[in-house]
C-alpha cells in the first residue's frame, strides 16, 4: 500500500511551524529580558501556565484531528473500522517516521508541561503521552477509511516511541538517546511524483528514499567522568533507497522499480540540548532544532557488504 505516514507529515509540519513562530518572536525581542523569562520553567506549578498548554494542546490536536477528517478522509469512500496488515511496507521506513513522531511529540508535551511547573508524574503521564494518544487518533480514522485501515504495527511503533522517552527519564532522568530525522532529495521522486512528492517541501515528507531516521546517543551521558564534550553524541541511521512503491505487490509501477535495500549509517552528531548558555530562548530553539541530525561524516553501511564514505552526509 502506497500510504504516506500523516502522523509522520504532522509532527514535521509542527516542528517547522513552532520554529517559524520562536524565530519571529525573537526578531522583535531578543533584547527583552522579560521575554527570556517567559521561557524559564516555573520552579512550582503555575495554574495560569498549566492550564494554557492544557487548553492549546486540546484544541490544536481536536482541530488538527477535524481538519485531518475534512481534507483528507472526507474525500474517500468511509468503511467499517477494519486493521490491515502494511508491516513489509516501505521497508519500514514509516515505523521509523512513527517512532520518531511519537517521541518527539511527546517530548514536546512533557516539556511544556514542564514549563509550567507540573509534577514529573503528570509530565510523563500527559505529557509523553501525547504522541501515542494523537497518533492513535489518526489511526481511528485510518480504521474507518476504505482506502487504507488501521495499522497494528504503527500502533506498536508510536508505543515503542513513546515508551523510548519515558523508559529514560524513569531510568536516567535524562534524555540519552534521542530519535533523529535528516533529508536529501533523491531520483525516485521523479519516477512517481504523486506519491513521492513533487517539489522539496513535498519529498521531505513523502519520499522515504531520502528519509533517514537515526538514534543519537550521547557520549558523556554514558561516561560522567570523563572529558568528552558534553553535546558530543554519535548516532546509528537506518534509510532505504529503491522504493517508488509501498510495496512489490503493486505491479503497476514494478517496470520502473528499482531493487529496493536496507542503508544503515555510523556518524558524529551533536545534542544541541547540552550546548550551555544563560539564554532560555535559545534552550527553546535549541529543543526545537534537536529533532534534525546534524550534517556529519559519515559511513554508510549498503545490505552491509557494500561501504561507502560520506565527508558530509544529511
Amino acid at each position: 500500500m502506497d500510504k504516506p505516514s500523516r502522523g509522520e507529515k504532522i509532527i514535521l509540519r509542527f516542528k517547522i511551524a513552532l520554529l517559524t513562530l520562536i524565530l519571529t518572536f525573537q526578531i522583535g525581542y531578543s533584547q527583552n529580558s522579560q521575554f527570556d523569562n517567559f521561557f524559564k520553567p516555573s520552579d512550582s506549578l503555575n495554574v495560569k501556565r498549566q492550564n494554557a498548554v492544557v487548553i492549546s494542546e486540546a484544541v490544536v490536536a481536536a482541530g488538527t484531528l477535524v481538519a485531518l477528517n475534512q481534507l483528507w478522509y472526507a474525500n474517500y469512500p468511509r468503511s467499517k473500522f477494519h486493521f490491515i496488515n502494511d508491516n513489509s511496507d516501505w521497508l519500514q521506513m514509516d515505523k521509523a517516521g512513527h517512532v520518531f513522531s511519537s517521541y518527539q511529540i511527546g517530548r514536546f508535551g512533557a516539556e511544556m508541561l514542564q514549563w509550567s511547573g507540573s509534577s514529573r508524574k503528570n509530565q510523563l503521564i500527559y505529557g509523553a503521552g501525547l504522541g501515542f494518544a494523537f497518533l492513535t487518533a489518526v489511526e481511528v480514522l485510518d480504521g474507518y477509511s476504505s482506502q487504507w485501515g488501521a495499522s497494528s504495527g504503527d500502533i506498536i511503533a508510536n508505543t515503542a516511541g513513546t515508551a523510548l522517552y519515558v523508559s529514560q527519564e524513569l531510568l536516567w532522568r535524562e534524555q540519552r538517546i534521542s530519535p533523529k530525522f535528516s533529508f536529501h532529495t533523491t531520483k525516485f521522486a521523479e519516477l512517481r511524483p504523486e506519491v513521492l512528492g513533487k517539489s522539496f517541501s513535498e519529498q521531505i515528507l513523502k519520499d522515504y528514499n531520502g528519509q533517514t531516521y537515526w538514534l543519537s546517543v550521547n557520549l558523556h551521558s554514558f561516561a560522567k567522568e570523563s572529558k568528552l564534550p558534553k553535546w558530543l553524541n554519535v548516532a546509528v541511521g537506518y534509510g532505504a533507497e529503491g522504493m517508488v512503491t509501498g510495496n512489490t505487490k503493486n505491479t503497476e509501477f514494478l517496470s520502473n522499480n528499482p531493487a529496493r535495500f536496507r542503508q544503515f549509517y555510523l556518524s558524529f552528531d551533536v545534542d544541541l540540548t547540552k550546548i550551555e548558555t544563560n539564554s532560555r530562548f535559545l534552550k527553546t530553539v535549541f529543543s526545537v532544532l534537536n529533532t534534525v541530525k546534524v550534517p556529519a561524516p559519515t559511513i554508510e553501511f549498503k545490505r552491509f557488504n557494500d561501504i561507502k564514505y560520506h565527508l558530509i552526509y544529511f
